[in-house]
């Protein structure tokens, strides 16, 4: 008699309510048709030769090759923490994806930000939200404002990790979702985190 066949591997979390087509924000080729995973590495200080240079309160965040994807602005004068993105490495108006700002200034333990597209002039209603503890590294990330799931971050504890004194996580984006846009929401969630630490 055969033995029976071995048990599959657990399917990857799908998002609640399913999303059909793709989501871009940025573009569409980042939108993958199957779960994409990203791992990220954070240095806790500063080495001998690394520097860090902030402009004007900007980030950039580039591909592979070096070409700017896309450019993350503080508003320095925000009552929410508000951070603008645009194309590129442009901060024209026309340039504008979207905006990301806490939910509200006191924020202790837990982390809520809500994400509106450059075409939600109102900002009534999120197009996105997320929210959890950046501490932690366990953030969730959500279309509109419903509990469609489209993104989640946990930590990884590795031996590397603690003799190195870094900090893994990694991001799981759903299908279909704008993984370079998940991505940006990431740094903006770090430099929230840095400057409360701060």
């Amino acid at each position: 008699m055969a033995a029976p066949p071995p048990f599959p591997a657990p399917p990857p979390p799908q998002p609640s309510g399913g999303i059909v087509g793709p989501l871009p924000v940025v573009a569409p080729h980042f939108c993958a048709p199957y779960v994409v995973q990203l791992n990220v590495q954070e240095q806790f200080g500063l080495r001998e030769g690394d520097f860090l240079i902030s402009i004007h309160n900007r980030r950039v965040l580039f591909d592979a090759y070096g070409n700017p994807l896309l450019c993350m602005k503080e508003k320095v004068i925000s009552m929410h923490n508000r951070w603008e993105v645009y194309r590129g490495d442009s901060t024209k108006s026309s340039d504008l994806l979207f905006t990301v700002k806490k939910s509200s200034i006191i924020q202790p333990f837990k982390t809520e930000m809500y994400i509106y597209l450059a075409s939600n002039t109102s900002h009534e209603v999120c197009d996105f939200k997320m929210n959890g503890s950046f501490n932690e590294r366990a953030c969730s990330f959500y279309l509109g404002n419903t509990n469609t799931l489209i993104a989640q971050m946990h930590r990884q504890h590795t031996a590397t990790s603690v003799v190195l004194g870094t900090d893994h996580y990694s991001l799981t984006v759903f299908p279909n979702v704008d993984y370079v846009f998940i991505s940006a929401l990431v740094v903006i969630l770090q430099e929230l985190h840095t400057d409360k630490n701060d």
